[in-house]
């Protein structure tokens, strides 16, 4: 991805969520919104070096997308393996728009990475000769998957971060200093009079002296926030997970890119027609270790769909079991792993045994139902190689941010690395940064419009009919035109009455998805050709000539989407991916 600006790309666009005036206010060097793998490295890494940090998460430490990965980290550990080898399984899973230079970056940084992982104090599963052990899953030509706890990888990694800045916050040594809010939403960015970030404003839910809304101020903001899964009817994100950042950095000025690129998870247990909100996983990593996907016949359909058959990259085997189930009439496939017997089962893979169980499968003795739901999203507020926006002094790393890693399509266990070594990068390019903003343009208690609480479900049976795993012309169509009738009433409302939904957690985050759910479907729209894990019925077929680029979106201060195709497709003569050319100031 090419941005041919030399400065900032825009100015904040003047739009914010509807809320009270700031009651309260602390400073910090740096804000890191988000506690999961790559905002507590952030958080880190930076206090390590001296700077005052304070992370904002929205609920508990705990309880972001980080401990609910199953599968693992992916790295060049293993005898034979290399760097080279897991650049090419990204490029291939990417189909087409990784951007080469940050993939690199990711592979050849990704060892050291995990190392400094586990010398913070992860742990991973181990072999009787003490070495990693290494599992395999789709796309990866090796056994590269680092794991903890068999199937409990994040949680590990999760507790072992939350642990050493609990540490830092209850008992700072010299030169560390980390200060905790947790339960809060953040809400806008704060910028100075010449438009560089100063902090941010947020909501503290429970009592206490920072209870209401209130401001930090810091010279750098890291967005963290994780994903926007919550933007469907079904995903394996927790609740949390509804598109705040994206949506704050929009209203910023910020650019995003690749958000119609939405991973579905092909393996996710499928609880009925009805079953809405976060739905468990059933790891990769199952049919890594040799499960097979059948249909209600016992039927492996994945053989001759792919030279991996059950392995192949997350969007061929999506496709697959939607299209099996299409000609089937059925609802949902099949993961047969009876073969494994009990003790690896529960040695292996223990949460997912008991999730079944709790569901009343048990995986020893009966093929496990599945369906594909929203797993990951590919795209997210567009970053150079050191995370930074294109608002001076915002960076954005994990799930929330679009590196170029992952290209039309994220390979398996790529996120948590991708969390680690851009984390670590931001923090060598923040502590490298010695501007600092101006005097925060503290916001008055207006702003825009909020949608209801209620519209976040109809946000979500809006996307899951219309920009879910199969989607059209026609889908899209209808979707587009749902949602902006949602919009304009609640805009035509406020300008008409001035009147607005009470501003609140559930209103702000109705009213994020909503704008996020906005952009995905136009970008989708944009897009006329089916490419990684975006599958377009009416045009089946991957067209390079026409999309081997990426699509950009920003919000306008009218609150239009301005769209548009980077000018060049990022890609050298030969076809390869060309170097990265982001750079922003």
């Amino acid at each position: 991805m090419t941005s041919t600006a030399a400065g900032p790309v825009n100015a904040s666009t003047g739009i914010r969520l509807h809320a009270p005036a700031p009651g309260w206010a602390i400073d910090a060097d740096v804000v890191v919104v988000g506690s999961g793998v790559a905002g507590l490295t952030v958080a880190l890494r930076c206090a390590a070096s001296g700077a005052k940090v304070t992370v904002v998460t929205k609920a508990r430490l705990d309880d972001g997308s980080t401990r609910w990965a199953q599968g693992g980290i992916a790295a060049a550990l293993g005898e034979g393996d290399t760097p080279e080898q897991h650049l090419d399984d990204t490029l291939v899973a990417g189909a087409g728009l990784c951007d080469e230079a940050a993939v690199r970056a990711l592979v050849t940084e990704g060892p050291a990475a995990v190392r400094r992982l586990m010398a913070t104090g992860a742990h991973f599963d181990t072999g009787a000769d003490g070495d990693v052990l290494l599992t395999r899953e789709g796309g990866h030509h090796r056994r590269r998957i680092v794991h903890a706890g068999g199937d409990a990888t994040g949680a590990e990694v999760s507790r072992a971060l939350i642990e050493a800045v609990r540490e830092a916050h209850t008992a700072p040594a010299a030169g560390r200093d980390i200060e905790l809010i947790e339960n809060a939403l953040v809400l806008d960015l704060l910028t100075d009079a010449q438009g560089r970030t100063a902090g941010v404003t947020l909501h503290v839910m429970g009592a206490g002296r920072r209870d209401g809304v209130g401001a930090v101020r810091a010279r750098t903001v890291v967005l963290a926030t994780g994903g926007m899964g919550q933007v469907f009817s079904a995903t394996t994100n927790p609740a949390v997970s509804t598109g705040d950042g994206v949506a704050l950095a929009l209203r910023a000025g910020a650019e995003v890119s690749d958000l119609e690129f939405v991973q579905f998870h092909p393996t996710v247990l499928w609880l009925g027609a009805d079953a809405e909100g976060q739905q468990p996983l059933v790891s990769e990593a199952v049919r890594g270790e040799g499960a097979h996907l059948v249909d209600a016949d016992g039927v492996r359909f994945m053989l001759g769909q792919h030279e991996q058959a059950e392995l192949a990259p997350r969007d061929i085997v999506a496709k697959a079991i939607m299209r099996r189930m299409l000609e089937t009439g059925a609802d949902h496939m099949f993961l047969d792993a009876r073969h494994f017997g009990a003790a690896m089962w529960e040695q292996r893979f223990p949460t997912i045994l008991a999730a079944c169980r709790a569901h009343g499968i048990d995986p020893v003795t009966q093929p496990i139902p599945v369906a594909p739901a929203a797993h990951h999203a590919s795209g997210g507020v567009v970053t150079d190689l050191r995370g930074r926006t294109s608002v001076p002094g915002l960076y954005a790393c994990g799930e929330v941010a679009c590196t170029g890693v992952h290209g039309a399509n994220r390979l398996a266990s790529n996120s948590l690395l991708e969390g680690l070594v851009f984390a670590e990068r931001i923090a060598a390019d923040v502590l490298a940064d010695p501007a600092a903003p101006g005097r925060p343009v503290l916001p008055g208690p207006v702003g825009g419009p909020l949608l209801a609480s209620e519209a976040r479900f109809e946000v979500q049976r809006i996307m899951a009919a219309g920009a879910g795993v199969l989607r059209s012309a026609e889908s899209l169509a209808v979707a587009a035109g749902a949602l902006e009738r949602l919009d304009t009433a609640a805009v035509e409302a406020y300008d008409r009455d001035g009147k607005t939904a009470e501003p609140c957690v559930e209103t702000w985050e109705a009213t994020n998805l909503g704008l996020v759910a906005r952009v995905l479907v136009a970008a989708a729209r944009r897009r006329e050709e089916t490419r990684g894990c975006h599958w377009r019925e009416d045009r089946p077929g991957r067209d390079d000539e026409r999309w081997r680029r990426h699509l950009v979106v920003r919000l306008t201060a009218d609150r239009t989407l301005d769209v548009r195709t980077t000018e060049g497709p990022g890609f050298g003569d030969d076809g390869a991916a060309a170097p990265n050319m982001k750079e922003f100031p």
